[in-house]
C-alpha cells in the first residue's frame, strides 16, 4: 500500500479505481481543508519551482481559487481584485527590482 497523506483533485479516487487500485479517503471539515490547502499550494509551488511549466503553474492557480473560496472570494472577485491592484500598483512586466530607498 503506498500512502499519501494529501489533498487531491476530485476525480482522483476515480482515477485510482480505474486503475484497478482501491483509493482509501476521508472527507476533510472545513478548517482542516483550508490548513491542506494551503500545505498543497506550498507543494505545487515547490513542483513549479522544479519543473518551470505552465502545467504547474495551473495548479497553483487551482488551489488558489480553492483557498479564495475558502475565504467567501469566487474566482470572479478573485480576478477582479487582481486587476485593480495591477491597475494601483502595476504588474511585474518591466522586471523591476528595487534595491532600496531614502
Amino acid at each position: 500500500m503506498t500512502e499519501y497523506h494529501k489533498l487531491v483533485r476530485d476525480r482522483i479516487p476515480a482515477l485510482i479505481r480505474s486503475g484497478g487500485e482501491v483509493p482509501h479517503t476521508r472527507i476533510l471539515a472545513p478548517e482542516e481543508y483550508a490548513l491542506r490547502l494551503q500545505e498543497k499550494l506550498d507543494e505545487e509551488v515547490a513542483e513549479f519551482h522544479r519543473d518551470h511549466n505552465t502545467e504547474e503553474l495551473a495548479d497553483i492557480l487551482e488551489v488558489v481559487f480553492a483557498l479564495a473560496s475558502t475565504l467567501g472570494c469566487s474566482e470572479e472577485e478573485l480576478l477582479a481584485l487582481r486587476q485593480q491592484k495591477k491597475e494601483r500598483r502595476g504588474g511585474f512586466q518591466n522586471r523591476i527590482f528595487l534595491i532600496s530607498k531614502e
